[in-house]
């Protein structure tokens, strides 16, 4: 059920751009968000549709750019792609995993008018 809160914040970013660029009306927002933030996309889309009736958002389409989860192992120090927190190095089997990208969540572009 936090993905209620996430839009509402998403709707207050989005008001406080268009009060400071004095856009009025958003057409498509692009966001991203990291594989291992436990976001439910389809339940993100339902919450910012409901959040933005009467809005400057109203009728606008969230396009969802998922981002990969990479780590650095700290063993082997190599890259890797991880879709859990407590998965292991697949070159060396090691838990000692730094996460380095796929736990943000960010507005990449509005498109407006």
């Amino acid at each position: 059920m936090h993905e209620l809160s996430l839009a509402e914040n998403l709707l207050q970013i989005i008001e406080d751009a268009a009060h400071e660029q004095q856009f009025t009306q958003v057409r498509t927002v692009f966001l991203e968000i990291g594989q291992l933030t436990c976001v439910e996309p389809e339940s993100l889309r339902f919450y910012f549709e409901i959040v933005t009736k009467d809005s400057v958002a109203q009728h606008a389409k969230l396009e969802i750019i998922e981002i990969a989860g990479q780590a650095l192992c700290k063993q082997c120090q190599q890259h890797l792609l991880i879709a859990t927190y407590y998965q292991t190095c697949s070159y060396c089997g090691s838990y000692e995993i730094k996460i380095t990208q796929g736990e943000e969540m960010r507005i990449k572009e509005l498109e407006v008018e």
